[in-house]
């Protein structure tokens, strides 16, 4: 048993963790039954949520991955001055307040610079702009770092090999350092797209809660509960849970096939 523990250890804390999970789901599905409609299901409403939040968590995932591979493969494989300065700043968005990041993006387009770029790119504020641009900033740093690390793990010494028999930096990047991570930036692009998927607190500061507008998954769900309508709050967790399940699922399928 004593040479054990630390197996058994990490089992009995898996079971816990999956066992409180379950009593939790079990208690929505439960509140579902006694708590009968406050007023009538919206599915429109709910059904604009879920393509709203698909099409930009989607749209967010693919240009922070776009983004992610060529700077996160520069912070791999390259040393330069202010590293660490990009590095700490790429990490902010993990850290700080998604709810203060989205404020400092309120008051940048308030000033001139961002009172400009409205006008060049349309309105961003309380607009499907601003829940793209918020949940990309949340998770952009995010995707760096996975893609960077990815790329930490890639082996060297085929890149090197490839050099020695002439291939210039373009060939071995796109010939062998980008196929060899493929598996982890895959990988990588669909933990991105939960996080972008799951995101609230930068959203609604940035471009509000409004209904048939601005409203993602997450900010239903809030939009329910201040209602006190628990009904519609409990099948929008639902469907949330739903989504997040199945995005695993498509993570898991996803490095079984790579």
């Amino acid at each position: 048993m004593k040479n054990n523990f630390f197996p058994f250890l990490g089992f009995l804390v898996i079971a816990f963790v999956l066992l409180f999970f379950l009593v939790a789901v079990a208690g929505v599905v439960y509140q579902l039954r006694i708590s009968p409609p406050q007023q009538e299901f919206n599915f429109s409403e709910v059904l604009f949520a879920i393509k709203l939040s698909l099409f930009s968590s989607l749209a967010v995932a693919i240009f922070s991955v776009l983004l992610a591979i060529p700077s996160g493969y520069v912070l791999s494989r390259y040393e330069f001055w202010g590293k660490e300065v990009v590095e700490a700043v790429m990490l902010l968005p993990m850290v700080v307040s998604p709810i203060a990041l989205g404020a400092v993006l309120l008051m940048f387009f308030n000033t001139g610079a961002g009172k400009l770029l409205e006008k060049i790119f349309g309105p961003v504020v309380f607009s499907w702009r601003g829940i793209i641009l918020a949940q990309l900033v949340i998770v952009l740093g995010l995707a760096t770092t996975l893609i960077r690390t990815v790329f930490d793990y890639t082996p060297k010494e085929y890149e090197e090999i490839a050099r020695t028999l002439g291939a210039n930096g373009n060939q071995v990047f796109w010939r062998i350092s980008l196929p060899l991570a493929k598996k982890g930036i895959l990988a990588a692009a669909v933990l991105v797209w939960a996080r972008a998927l799951g995101e609230f607190g930068a959203t609604v500061t940035l471009a509000g809660a409004t209904t048939f507008k601005t409203e993602t998954l997450p900010v239903a769900i809030f939009l329910s509960l201040a209602s006190a309508d628990i009904y519609q709050t409990i099948i929008l967790i639902i469907l949330s849970l739903a989504l997040a399940g199945a995005i695993l699922f498509l993570l898991k399928f996803s490095l079984k096939r790579s």
